[in-house]
């Protein structure tokens, strides 16, 4: 069987695979990129994007209860339907991931729909059809993936990426951590109609953000009925008909569902790195 050569191998199609390897081809280098999930990377498929878009739908509820102020009425109370949301976004990141397909086609990249790890220094190996390719340059891509605490139960939680496509809409969610990540997410629960607790180890959420911004968010959640407990963190979580989810300091939360946004770490294991001496 003859081996592939390419002068650039790309490891990762999200923002910075999918740029790289169109630019470098436009420069005339033969390129091959490897992407095992979906071409858009964290933002488009499970980031940016489809936070947004379930952030403008949380947004409507107190839209439509400012609106009686103004004259307006409505024969019934707007109703929310998770799964019309849910398919709405996968129709529009469908479409995105589409666009950046058309890129790398036009641009001459070779898009392969495989796990990549790396053999040596110009070798990667292809899973999906246990292909090896010889490269020039390898460049890796691979970004990040939430990081997912250990603790009793914790295989019971869900991360934000699970969060997006979940078949039922959780009535009461606890959300644990403090960033934006955490902090959106608990903002989208509630104003979809969740009863939304947050957890976080802090004094008070988004570390590293203006002290007043910081106080404004806080005092806005509370006044919007999301719970804060804060100076506390998750210890276990007990599977039942819904979840009983203990913290450090002895309180327990009844949820249907867990979610973890304690922030993310790279996407590096098992990829080879070790056999062309990457420390990490």
């Amino acid at each position: 069987m003859s081996m592939s050569e390419v002068d650039l191998f790309v490891i990762g199609g999200g923002s910075g695979g999918v740029r790289a390897a169109r630019i470098a081809a436009g420069h005339g280098a033969k390129v091959m990129l490897a992407e095992e999930f979906r071409l858009g990377g964290t933002c488009v498929i499970r980031g940016c994007v489809p936070k947004k878009l379930y952030v403008y739908a949380s947004r409507f509820a107190h839209d439509f209860e400012e609106s009686h102020g103004f004259g307006w009425s409505f024969p019934q109370d707007p109703t929310f339907d998770w799964t019309r949301l849910v398919a709405a976004k996968e129709r529009e990141i469908t479409r995105l991931e589409g666009l950046y397909a058309k890129g790398q086609a036009g641009a001459g990249v070779e898009v392969v729909k495989s796990r990549a790890v790396i053999e040596d220094a110009h070798h990667v190996r292809l899973l999906a059809d246990d292909r090896v390719v010889r490269a020039r340059n390898i460049l890796i891509a691979t970004g990040g993936a939430p990081a997912m605490p250990a603790f009793p139960g914790s295989g019971h939680a869900i991360s934000s990426n699970e969060a997006f496509d979940l078949a039922e809409f959780p009535r009461r969610v606890v959300v644990a951590g403090g960033g934006f990540i955490a902090v959106e997410f608990a903002g989208i629960f509630a104003g979809l109609g969740a009863e939304v607790t947050l957890v976080h180890r802090g004094d008070n959420i988004l570390r590293g953000f203006d002290d007043d911004l910081r106080d404004a968010v806080r005092d806005a959640y509370l006044r919007r009925g999301i719970r804060l407990v804060l100076g506390d963190t998750i210890a276990a979580i007990e599977p039942g008909e819904a979840l009983r989810v203990r913290t450090a300091r002895g309180q327990t939360l009844i949820a249907d569902q867990a979610l973890m946004a304690l922030g993310r770490r790279p996407n590096t294991a098992g990829l080879g790195l070790e056999k062309v001496g990457v420390a990490l």
